[in-house]
């Protein structure tokens, strides 16, 4: 969050985000219904995941339900154990709610010493906000755990092998300055510190910026929660053990591991729309590289992003993306307002990811979108096997087959 210490690494690693917003109203009520998503987990989950499926099951008929109560199946008492694993998942999110309500020097709590919202944000929270806090509970398996691992070197593998090719490229260099958007819960920001780059993460959900705040900045020891990431869904299971599969989060301590490291770099965050933050002047020709994990398919306008990506890149630098191509707004269209192209909408005064328009591209077309926009492109693999927040045991497998690439900006511009 804004201006908080740094991360084991004095005051050139900082985790940036919220307070910096804080006189803006809209900005306030977006960061308080993701806290209070946080506070509400528990009982939103007990609510969907266990009650409404006791009714159901008295629903059935009496020999029926009694049958399923009996072993083999004791259903009620596997309603009994995802309400245990709610409350084990419940932990991490109330502490994160807590340390981001202390980030705003709000520190009331109640008899059992749990975080209280305060009365004007109490029950703000919106369907979308609970489920954006249930998937970032799920999202800490990905990033933040051993087993989870097996994701991250699928994805950030090829950042990091690409990014030594530029290192034995230009040994000469001074750590490179890599900029990671939709930085997500911190992981790659934090792996690339650790390996001596100077990175910035830039994500614009608040429900990421807090998990990863707490996690980098105040987490007590690894492996201090443990999570239930697929608890959530009672489909697709071969077996009841599996569903209640858990992890220790975080698989390290960040602190630790960054004290512990030799030739580390620097870290920082920045909480904002990727689009608004870095089309400034300030950030014209800063970065050696922009690491860009499964991001380019959250644009609605692809192009817009490639234009700042190429601004913000140094003349040589190079954009290595990784990710499959979910266009996350194509059936969503964001911000258009009526717009139907023609009015008075300047063009030259950026909304964000609420700029009117949106399109969708194959991989093929982005590669040529690509080369238009004015990088050109040295390396492409297709078909990585990509799995995101996948239960490996799961009867349903969704793996992706994502897109590598690497482009570069030319050192002279035309």
């Amino acid at each position: 969050m804004a201006d908080q210490a740094g991360i084991g690494h004095g005051d050139d690693s900082q985790w940036n985000g919220v307070e910096d917003t804080i006189d803006d109203p809209e900005e306030i009520r977006v960061i308080f219904s993701a806290l209070d998503s946080c506070s509400q987990y528990a009982k939103n989950a007990h609510l969907n995941c266990t009650h409404l499926r006791r009714q159901s099951f008295y629903a059935l008929p009496k020999a029926h339900w009694e049958m399923l109560a009996q072993p083999p199946f004791s259903y009620l008492k596997t309603l009994d154990r995802v309400d245990d694993a709610i409350d084990s998942n419940a932990e991490l999110a109330r502490i994160i709610c807590k340390f981001g309500l202390r980030s705003f020097g709000m520190q009331q709590s109640n008899a059992e010493g749990l975080a209280l919202m305060p009365d004007e944000w109490a029950g703000i929270a919106k369907h979308q906000d609970s489920e954006k806090a249930r998937s970032t509970i799920r999202q800490f398996y990905r990033d933040w755990s051993a087993e989870g691992s097996v994701e991250r070197e699928a994805s950030n593998g090829p950042v990091f092998r690409a990014l030594d090719a530029e290192k034995a490229r230009y040994p000469n260099r001074s750590p490179m300055n890599v900029l990671v958007p939709g930085a997500g819960l911190g992981r790659l920001v934090f792996d690339l510190c650790q390996k001596g780059y100077h990175s910035e993460g830039n994500e614009i959900s608040y429900h990421q910026l807090l998990g990863s705040s707490y996690i980098l900045n105040s987490v007590e020891v690894a492996g201090q929660h443990t999570i239930y990431p697929w608890i959530h869904s009672f489909s697709n299971h071969r077996n009841r053990e599996n569903q209640f599969k858990s992890y220790r989060v975080p698989d390290i301590h960040p602190q630790t591991e960054l004290a512990q490291t030799e030739g580390i770099g620097a870290m920082q965050m920045c909480a904002a729309d990727f689009l608004c933050l870095y089309g400034d002047d300030a950030h014209k020709d800063m970065y050696d590289a922009v690491a860009a994990v499964f991001f380019l398919d959250t644009a609605p306008n692809l192009i817009r992003y490639l234009e700042v990506i190429r601004h913000c890149l140094k003349p040589g630098g190079v954009l290595i993306n990784v990710g499959p191509l979910l266009w996350h707004f194509e059936n969503n269209v964001p911000g258009h307002h009526g717009y139907d192209g023609e009015g008075d909408y300047d063009e030259n005064h950026s909304l964000g990811i609420a700029d009117p328009g949106s399109f969708e591209l194959t991989d093929d077309e982005v590669m040529q979108l690509v080369e238009r926009i004015g990088l050109v492109v040295e390396k492409r693999e297709t078909n990585l096997r990509a799995p995101y927040v996948q239960d490996s045991q799961s009867m349903l497998q969704s793996v992706y087959s994502a897109s590598h690439w690497v482009a570069r900006k030319p050192k002279i511009q035309a």
